[in-house]
């Protein structure tokens, strides 16, 4: 069994997005630019949006954050991203989800300028990426290929099981491990909450990719040996034992499962960490105008 490190491979990244980052600053004058807007005081919402702002000033980005109480209006959110949009200084915006239920995360999410959304959650992008011309991609499923290839993991001809339809995470991960590139070229199997019998696929599955939001859903007698595991899980639950008061667990029971399994992602340490490099190199290409001009 052999540890897909997301730790490391983020701060490696991270030194080559810094160094990228610096050759913008003189190419255009001024900094990638970021923005995220973050509604409540969710426990979740705010640890990722405050990661994911430190490690904007550590690999040379302007970040901004823009905080509204659980009560805002959805007028006023709406508001608030067409000014974004119109601000040409800003080169990424990311609305933190979830949202209050009187909030449509759609709407939100589809007002976004698709040329700045930096999350890749626009009808825009998810077409553009369906049909592999250039585009946004979503930041976790960018972020687990670049893990994988960073590793050489191989994954042609492989069968690949997906556990979760969301559009955040499953459904653009079929496809992008399904389409004609490294990595990909695999035979793709969706699974969800609706899947009858889920273990007789997860036990098909050469890459089991498990993005439920369900603690340690996945447990040993549901994969087969030398499986590769990538699991998208983070469950918060309060501890007493960690400094932050909660503690994070994946949707792969990984004390049992990793024993079996070739390769595998850690949690903490694993794709959580890789999303941010993902939303980091979607900023800098929107920077460059590497997508849209």
């Amino acid at each position: 069994m052999q540890i897909l490190d997301g730790k490391y491979v983020s701060e490696k990244l991270k030194i080559e997005i810094a160094q990228e980052a610096a050759e913008v600053l003189t190419q255009i004058g001024r900094k990638p630019h970021l923005v995220a807007v973050l509604v409540g005081h969710d426990g979740g919402s705010e640890t990722y949006v405050a990661s994911k702002m430190r490690n904007c000033e550590k690999v040379g980005f302007k970040s901004s954050l823009f905080r509204y109480e659980d009560d805002v209006t959805e007028e006023e959110l709406l508001e608030k991203v067409a000014e974004l949009n119109s601000d040409d200084t800003i080169d990424g915006i990311i609305v933190q989800l979830p949202l209050p239920k009187h909030i449509n995360p759609d709407k939100v999410t589809d007002l976004i300028d698709f040329r700045k959304d930096v999350d890749g959650f626009h009808p825009v992008n998810l077409g553009r990426m369906l049909r592999n011309l250039p585009s946004f991609i979503p930041a976790t499923p960018y972020g687990i290929t670049l893990l994988l290839k960073e590793y050489g993991v191989e994954t042609t001809g492989m069968h690949c099981v997906v556990v979760g339809r969301s559009t955040i995470v499953g459904s653009p991960m079929s496809v992008l491990m399904s389409r004609n590139a490294h990595p990909g070229n695999c035979t793709v199997t969706i699974c969800h909450s609706r899947t009858p019998d889920i273990k007789k696929y997860t036990l098909e599955a050469d890459i089991l990719i498990v993005a439920i939001g369900k603690k340690n859903f996945i447990t040993a007698d549901m994969v087969k040996d030398g499986v590769i595991v990538i699991d998208v899980g983070m469950n918060r639950e309060i501890s007493t034992v960690t400094k932050s008061g909660y503690k994070l667990y994946g949707d792969v029971d990984f004390e049992n499962v990793a024993p079996k399994a070739s390769w595998i992602t850690p949690v903490p340490g694993g794709v959580g960490l890789m999303t941010i490099i993902g939303l980091l190199k979607n900023t800098l290409a929107s920077a460059r105008k590497e997508i849209y001009a």
